[in-house]
């Protein structure tokens, strides 16, 4: 598979089963930690995308703070990702496998393929997601069935 379609597609995965998380963010009578942690996700997509957009120059971008609001997260997520989606499709398969540069949390500049920045952001949602998924299981709530296999397998008999 290409690393492109492989990208695109975890961005799509992810999508789908943060919207679930997200639906069940809003049943929770404890949503704060929730919220901080589903802002994260928004924040780091935005924080990763300016580094690599405003190179050499430090885009001085929280991870965290401030949290949104609770009625603006899906709106937040869905600019987010279409960014990162519309990022990626101009991109050709060789550029993935290029080195792009940052500046890092210590103002140092630092380098990886370009194809690293999107799998660390699809591998630290499925992280900060099984957070969230703990809060709603302590606050009493079932959460949903957001694994990977979830959305590819048939059964069969």
């Amino acid at each position: 598979m290409e690393m492109k379609r492989y990208l695109l597609e975890t961005f799509a995965f992810n999508d789908r089963a943060n919207r679930q998380v997200l639906a069940k963010i809003w049943e929770l009578p404890d949503k704060e930690e929730a919220i901080r942690l589903f802002s994260h996700l928004i924040r780091s997509q935005n924080k990763w995308l300016a580094r690599l957009e405003q190179y050499p120059r430090d885009p001085g971008m929280s991870w965290w703070d401030p949290a949104y609001e609770l009625d603006a997260l899906e709106a937040e997520w869905e600019r987010s990702l279409g960014a990162w989606q519309n990022f990626l499709q101009k991109k050709n398969e060789s550029a993935l496998f290029e080195a792009v540069q940052w500046v890092g949390f210590d103002g140092a500049h630092w380098t990886a393929a370009l194809k690293d920045i999107p799998l660390q952001l699809n591998y630290h949602s499925i992280h900060h997601r099984a957070q969230i998924q703990s809060l709603i299981r302590a606050q009493g709530l079932t959460p949903e069935f957001v694994d990977y296999i979830g959305t590819v397998y048939r059964k069969i008999g």
